[in-house]
């Protein structure tokens, strides 16, 4: 699709939760393109357990790949928007960031987390005409959740709302949003992409 379009690509290969890897990867892209124009902040893992039965390791682990990689993408390729004056940073949260889930107090720290760093750092670096949003997923129909036993996917759907699960376009077309002109008005912002399950229900 990349060769269809008559377009450049860059594969780097790296640890986003490791400084060097992410200065290594953020300089290579800078290289190869003569600029950074957009970072989406997407890396995630999951490590669920209930409080009490949570590790040191699965909250490190979560916290580091979650939170920590949005911290070292993000300062990294600001060096780069900041001189250039222009640039787009938007990180995928979660819906588990704003209402919290069971089993889940570190992927819910690190997703809320994003949206406190979103907003601070837009605040720093709007007038270098530079957006930094977030997007929050929902339930998302992606390879993960068709491995679910279909009654757990009806019972997810069945909290939505809309009634369905989400897709990755939906979230993509979110993303597209965020890095387009069209949204260059828009910054600390965080859009919620759930079919309405973070209204809750009466």
């Amino acid at each position: 699709m990349i060769k269809k379009l008559q377009r450049k690509s860059l594969v780097a290969m790296g640890d986003v939760s490791q400084s060097p890897d992410v200065n290594r990867i953020i300089d290579m892209t800078v290289a190869a393109f003569g600029k950074i124009d957009i970072l989406v902040n997407n890396a995630g893992v999951t490590r669920d357990q209930l409080l009490i039965r949570m590790s040191d390791e699965d909250w490190d682990k979560v916290i580091t790949v979650d939170l920590k990689s949005v911290f070292l993408c993000t300062r990294a390729a600001l060096r780069h928007m900041i001189r250039q004056r222009s640039g787009r940073v938007i990180s995928i949260s979660s819906i588990v960031g704003i209402i919290g889930n069971a089993g889940q107090a570190n992927y819910a720290s690190a997703k809320a987390g994003i949206i406190g760093f979103t907003k601070a750092i837009a605040k720093e670096v709007a007038s270098r005409n530079i957006t930094v949003n977030a997007i929050a997923p929902g339930f998302i129909d992606t390879a993960m959740t068709q491995q679910l036993p279909e009654e757990r996917r009806q019972e997810m759907a069945s909290k939505i709302p809309a009634g369905i699960l989400g897709t990755p376009r939906d979230v993509a077309e979110a993303v597209a949003f965020f890095a387009s002109n069209e949204a260059r008005y828009i910054t600390g912002q965080v859009l919620t992409v759930d079919g309405g399950i973070s209204l809750g229900k009466l």
